[in-house]
């Protein structure tokens, strides 16, 4: 088996790995974010991540990392790009505008999508130029395949938490946009600064309030959070129609 294969492997897997909470297995049994290094202002909310992963290990049975992994799409042979075939879950954040990948960064972030990776892409707000800059990527990545609007019954929507909207630290748009490769989601798209609403600084305070509906709007914001790293690790499963009376029964409370 090559390398490749391993690590292909290991994204097919990570669901089932992290279900077990198998923690003799060693690191590798740990789900994590891959933060994507990229040329522009990447790292805008450092401690978000981590704050997510402490939320998801308390509130489910996923087998979380302490913190983030960076990783890169360049391919410098850096402990950045051997980690990113080990994440299942990669986040494209930022703000600002950036420069646009190379055509080998763009190559290796398609391969990963086409091999069982999901990519979220958190931008500030609609107006952020991240934004846009973010879209022209996924557009050269993943040519001729369109966004598409993603509906309160997207899977992403019941994966852990229901939830009726998308919301981060603003709720500038409700509906995520996504698209799909074959019968799932690789690309996750919101405008809503999720990660801020994450973000507290080194003596534990939030860094910003979220609008308009304060912590109510947080707790919802770490909901949609949770709901994506399910989605990451186990895929599709809340599609399956034998969850549907049980989902059904918890709407009608």
């Amino acid at each position: 088996m090559d390398r490749y294969t391993r690590r292909q492997v290991l994204l097919t897997s990570a669901g089932a790995l992290a279900a077990t909470s198998a923690r003799a297995i060693g690191p590798l049994s740990e789900t994590s974010v891959g933060v994507i290094r990229h040329a522009g202002t990447w790292d805008h909310r450092p401690e978000a991540v981590r704050r997510l992963l402490w939320e998801t290990g308390k509130r489910t049975s996923i087998n979380v990392a302490r913190d983030r992994t960076v990783v890169s799409l360049d391919d410098d042979d850096s402990a950045e790009a051997r980690q990113l075939y080990w994440q299942p879950l990669l986040l494209l954040s930022g703000e600002g505008s950036f420069p646009a990948f190379s055509s080998d960064a763009r190559a290796r972030l398609e391969r990963h999508l086409r091999y069982g990776g999901l990519l979220i892409v958190d931008a500030p707000s609609t107006t952020d130029p991240f934004l846009a800059d973010a879209k022209r990527e996924i557009a050269a990545v993943l040519p001729g395949v369109p966004l598409r609007r993603l509906g309160s019954d997207h899977v992403v929507m019941k994966s852990f938490f229901l939830l009726q909207r998308a919301e981060g630290r603003l709720r500038m748009d409700e509906q995520l946009e996504g698209i799909d490769l074959g019968n799932r989601t690789a690309v996750v798209v919101s405008a809503n600064d999720l990660l801020g609403a994450f973000e507290r600084d080194r003596f534990g305070t939030w860094r910003f309030e979220c609008e308009p509906d304060g912590d109510a709007q947080r707790e919802r914001a770490f909901r949609l959070g949770v709901n994506l790293l399910m989605m990451a690790t186990c895929l599709d499963y809340k599609e399956d129609q034998v969850h549907i009376p049980f989902i059904m029964k918890k709407k009608r409370r």
